[in-house]
């Protein structure tokens, strides 16, 4: 059943001449008669009686119009809604990002997307990079902004952003604000907050273990914010990322000897298609001015 059959006996029921239909439609009327035909042969009888000057829809037609309208009402939102699509009119896109990656560096990036495309729906989903990495490889995210003290699988295609250093945060008064860089043999002996979800504690804890230091755990969280708020209350001390947005009474120095950064990176599947919502995301982000940023982009991440 050709949809041009159908649009042409809507025509004709709006108009009730075969002549006046075929002009809207566009067609000759000889044209428009025969596809008349045709749909009537597909349905076993007739949708219209001709009587001199006047044309009368039989009950037949009577009965298949509103379903005819409904399938023509159906391909039309199809199309609208695929020409919204293509041309970035509320076209949807899911971004995941690292639960650890603090909003300093990305206000910038998506104050500025938002205002050329005011279009596009953006949706920030947050999770640890094994999650975002799941989430992913399904399709139920369309691009992770994330970091890993791993090298990550091959089936992503990984373009870095901007380094981050690790910072040592700690309550203010304490005797680690006499650092303008702490050394990690300077935290031996004080009381540890555990970020849960750091993808660098293995890493770090490494660090310390080779150099002799040894912490004192106490509480530990997947929150960010309540780390942050017991460290300043005097609880504790902790390793945060350089961007973080940290509470008031926070005092932050960068971690020397070594020092330690990470990289952030954009992540998306290799080989799979962009949609054009997704197309100019990856093309922002990938044009963006990290370097402008606020810290050093020139950090090398020292061996073990």
């Amino acid at each position: 059943m050709d949809i041009h059959h159908i649009r042409y006996f809507l025509a004709v029921c709006e108009t009730r001449n075969f002549t006046r239909a075929a002009e809207k439609c566009n067609v000759t009327q000889p044209a428009l008669s025969r596809a008349i035909q045709q749909l009537e042969d597909e349905v076993g009888g007739l949708l219209f009686r001709r009587e001199r000057n006047l044309t009368h829809i039989t009950d037949l037609g009577a009965l298949l119009r509103p379903r005819f309208q409904q399938v023509l009402d159906e391909l039309m939102g199809v199309r609208q809604e695929a020409s919204r699509f293509l041309c970035l009119d509320q076209a949807h896109l899911k971004v995941g990002i690292m639960c650890t990656i603090g909003p300093r560096r990305f206000t910038g990036l998506l104050t500025d997307f938002n205002m050329r495309h005011r279009g596009i729906q953006l949706e920030l989903i947050e999770g640890v990079p094994a999650k975002l990495s799941q989430l992913l490889e399904a399709g139920d995210i369309d691009v992770a902004i994330m970091s890993t003290s791993e090298s990550f699988p091959e089936r992503f295609d990984v373009t870095s952003l901007f380094r981050e250093r690790f910072m040592l945060a700690f309550p203010a008064g304490h005797r680690l604000g006499n650092y303008d860089a702490v050394p990690i043999k300077a935290i031996d002996g004080e009381v540890y907050l555990k970020r849960v979800n750091c993808e660098y504690w293995d890493y770090l804890s490494q660090l310390c273990d080779e150099r002799g230091v040894k912490t004192l755990d106490s509480y530990s969280s997947e929150r960010e914010d309540w780390i942050q708020n017991l460290v300043a209350g005097g609880l504790g001390i902790c390793f945060i990322p350089e961007y973080s947005a940290v509470v008031p009474g926070l005092q932050v120095r960068p971690v020397a000897d070594p020092e330690v950064f990470r990289e952030v990176c954009l992540v998306t599947v290799a080989g799979r298609r962009f949609s054009p919502a997704v197309a100019t995301f990856v093309g922002a982000v990938k044009s963006y001015g990290w370097a402008d940023g606020p810290g050093p982009a020139t950090l090398r991440r020292p061996a073990a």
